[in-house]
């Protein structure tokens, strides 16, 4: 499916990429990608003129969720490098001497065209962070070169073969998840490492054994504890100033995974925990730290299987758009659920779901008279939840 609108665009034609930037010059000050922090700092642009190219200018086009397929580029360098690129996707595209380089220092990924499928569509176990990132470049790791493929146009044949891999991915991730008890962790996927709510989701992991969404930000976070959950406090904030060394993924994807492979190599025997990412959202990549990860081509296969298995209940932290969708896709499922089905869902910092974004009036009046009602509940610490979790 070509997508048009929402947080992802499919640009396959040079008239359709002029005409969407003519369209909306300024749509950095908009336009955003995927981002579900409300603290992040609006209309941050890459601007060629600047080192290393983050400015605060609101005027900047952005190409940021774009996923370019195929487009002769050469005559529109002066466009592209004046737009922010980070978190874009170029696929087979082809750009004048040395632009590739500036795109990609800048956050955006490039890809040329791959041919073949670069995954197993019939594995037997889940992924893991070695295997997705290999040994090289993040371009030419598995998971890079499998997004390029999955962004191709799509025959009868890639189509199947997304689908068996799927189906063989959701057996071998049945098979993980059985006599297992887990919770869920959701929230912003770009809250940055070294910040307060980074550190809160990490001390959250280590409190409970945690599935996620397997992406940056919080999920990357819970990952991180559960990984150290053995380990006393000395040893999580060792970690968080490793990684807070590179606080973001973008605009190099290769420094942000090298740091958390870092503190993967320094303490052996990790605590289990899972992480469920997508290709749907590619340009954001798995975060390293679950032992075992299940890589999803569909996205609505992905979030489906991972409110199903959170069987101890799912905590969700401060995030936008996307986390308030997962609350009310949870809460879709409680609602109907037979009473010896439920599973708790808990609400972390009472400001911000009553205030900043006021879910919980809603989601409080929704369980009213139902099963669900006792619970859900709205806690301001993390300690609180991992106790709900735990009990």
């Amino acid at each position: 499916m070509k997508h048009n609108r929402g947080q992802l665009i499919d640009v396959d034609s040079v008239d359709e990429f002029d005409r969407r930037l003519s369209a909306h010059p300024d749509a950095a000050a908009t336009s955003t990608g995927p981002a579900d922090d409300p603290t992040t700092s609006p209309g941050r642009v890459d601007d060629p003129t600047t080192s290393p190219g983050r400015v605060d200018d609101p005027t900047t086009s952005t190409l940021t969720g774009w996923r370019i397929h195929g487009l002769d580029l050469r005559e529109r360098t002066e466009t592209v490098l004046g737009c922010r690129v980070s978190g874009s996707l170029f696929l087979g595209c082809t750009f004048a001497p040395g632009v590739e380089q500036l795109i990609t220092d800048r956050g955006g990924l490039i890809f040329p065209t791959v041919p073949e499928t670069p995954v197993t569509v019939d594995r037997q176990n889940l992924y893991t962070a070695g295997e997705l990132y290999g040994d090289g470049a993040y371009p030419v790791s598995l998971d890079a070169r499998t997004y390029a493929w999955s962004q191709q146009p799509p025959t009868e044949e890639t189509a199947l073969a997304e689908r068996l891999h799927d189906h063989s991915v959701s057996v071998a991730l049945e098979e993980w998840v059985r006599g297992r008890r887990i919770a869920g962790v959701m929230g912003g996927h770009a809250v940055h490492r070294g910040t307060p709510p980074y550190a809160q989701a990490a001390l959250l992991g280590q409190l409970a054994t945690v599935a996620t969404g397997g992406g940056p930000g919080a999920m990357e976070a819970a990952n991180l504890g559960s990984r150290l959950a053995v380990h006393d406090r000395q040893v999580l904030d060792s970690a968080l100033r490793t990684v807070a060394e590179v606080p973001s993924f973008a605009p190099d994807i290769g420094a942000w995974s090298a740091a958390a492979f870092e503190v993967i190599g320094r303490f052996a025997e990790p605590v289990e925990s899972l992480g469920i990412p997508t290709w749907h959202y590619g340009h954001e990549p798995p975060n390293p730290f679950p032992t075992a990860i299940a890589k999803f081509f569909g996205n609505p296969v992905r979030e489906a299987v991972l409110l199903e298995i959170c069987n101890a209940g799912i905590v969700f932290l401060p995030g936008a758009a996307g986390t308030v969708q997962e609350i009310f896709a949870d809460a879709c499922e409680n609602y109907y659920a037979h009473p010896s089905a439920l599973a708790p869902m808990i609400l972390v910092d009472t400001h911000h779901w009553t205030e900043v974004l006021p879910v919980w009036p809603l989601l409080r009046a929704l369980a009213a008279d139902r099963a669900m009602q006792d619970r859900i509940h709205l806690v301001d610490t993390v300690e609180e939840a991992a106790e709900l979790i735990i009990g």
